[in-house]
């Protein structure tokens, strides 16, 4: 019988994350507050999350962090530093030392991952927790050296420091995983002890697979990605705090078998029945909803690209939903599954960055504000990033751009 101990497995990467407290914290407060707290207050869950992203066996890390720092100002969050220090992390003081309030966390961050580069532990992977553009520089001295690069973010984020890492942990995906780690932490409590000598359960959700799996059979043709979600969250709501430990929609669905298939390309990703069709059935990556000034916005903005009606549902479903939730997290689901409801699917990674451009723009998503007032909001932040971004538009592009962002609620 072969070996299938540690032993015999591929050794797990060497790591190094550096988290820019101020700047996460800050950002995920806007965000969910919830999220935020549950960031400062228990590294130790989302740390091991990411160490064992990607693997294949429950409870085995594919990296070790070899360095654990976290920089803060301990001003105002001294009261967390406990907390990290717990979690096995090297707490670094960051004052303010400016008369503008700005705290030396940059300094202290590059200047100490420049030296772990070039230090004899030879790290393979650095995570760099922050926003910061300011960091682009050094993510392109970590790349020139043949290191891979993840950059965590909780808000908005430059297009040329998110192109230059090797991945990005998006806001709302962080948000997802702070909120599986307290998932993990309280489920356990809730479920009556297993019997002496049974091995560990799992919860199961087959209703959701089999109806899934009915679904797509039965199916006149590939379905969107976000309409099978639907199907499956209907069925057993809790499947889409984790996907049954695969994190993502598309990674549960991929290994469902049975002739189900999908591809998350062209957008918004696509399921189908094997059997009965294929890859080449699905419709071309060309036919994009978007119009000519979408598409071109779009590609230098990464603004999602969707139709002038997905963008006027998204909008109206938000205005009528946003009352009803208790977490920006919580409200991109209602949306999507909104959206969904009214044959009009938006995935749920669309909604997400609209929700951060308008949380960005400080508009309060907690009821009250129209659907027209929000697409004014979303129209002026795709401006700003066409400017940022040195795209220039004439008057007849603004307007175009102005009728599709705004879904055609913006007069």
């Amino acid at each position: 019988m072969p070996d299938s101990s540690p032993l015999h497995s591929d050794p797990p990467s060497r790591a190094a994350v550096f988290v820019d407290f101020d700047n996460v914290y800050t950002g995920l407060k806007a965000l969910d507050p919830a999220s935020a707290e549950r960031f400062a207050t228990d590294p130790g869950h989302w740390i091991k999350a990411i160490a064992e992203a990607a693997d294949g066996n429950e409870g085995r890390s594919t990296r070790r962090f070899l360095i654990r720092n976290c920089y803060l100002n301990p001003a105002i969050y001294s009261k967390y530093r406990s907390f990290w220090t717990r979690a096995g992390f090297r707490v670094i003081d960051c004052p303010s030392l400016t008369q503008q309030g700005k705290s030396s966390t940059d300094i202290n961050l590059v200047l100490d991952a420049v030296d772990v580069l070039a230090g004899a532990s030879h790290i393979e992977e650095f995570f760099i927790a922050s926003a910061d553009a300011d960091f682009t520089s050094l993510v392109q001295r970590f790349r020139a050296a043949d290191r891979r690069t993840t950059v965590i973010v909780a808000g908005a984020v430059a297009a040329a420091y998110r192109e230059m890492a090797d991945a990005v942990i998006q806001s709302y995906e962080f948000v997802s995983m702070l909120d599986a780690s307290t998932a993990a932490q309280s489920g356990p409590a809730s479920q009556p002890a297993p019997p002496a000598n049974s091995a560990p359960s799992k919860v199961s959700h087959k209703s959701a697979e089999e109806a899934v799996r009915s679904f797509v059979k039965h199916a006149p043709g590939p379905v969107a990605g976000a309409i099978v979600a639907h199907r499956a969250t209907a069925v057993e709501p809790l499947l889409a705090n984790d996907w049954d430990g695969h994190g993502k929609f598309g990674t549960w669905i991929s290994q469902l078998g049975g002739g189900i298939e999908y591809s998350p390309t062209p957008q918004p990703g696509w399921v189908w029945d094997s059997r009965r069709f294929s890859q080449s059935d699905l419709p071309r990556a060309a036919e994009s909803p978007a119009p000519r000034i979408g598409q071109q916005v779009c590609r230098v903005t990464d603004a999602p690209e969707l139709s002038t009606a997905q963008y006027r549902q998204l909008f109206t479903s938000m205005a009528a939903l946003a009352s009803d939730s208790t977490s920006r997290n919580e409200l991109a689901k209602m949306v999507r599954d909104a959206c969904v409801e009214a044959d009009t699917p938006v995935s749920r990674s669309a909604v997400n960055f609209v929700i951060q451009g308008l949380v960005s723009a400080k508009t309060p998503l907690t009821g009250g504000a129209s659907a027209s007032s929000l697409a004014a909001v979303w129209v002026r932040n795709v401006e700003t990033m066409c400017r940022i971004a040195g795209m220039q538009l004439d008057s007849k592009e603004t307007a175009a751009l102005r009728e599709w962002a705004g879904g055609g609620l913006v007069k």
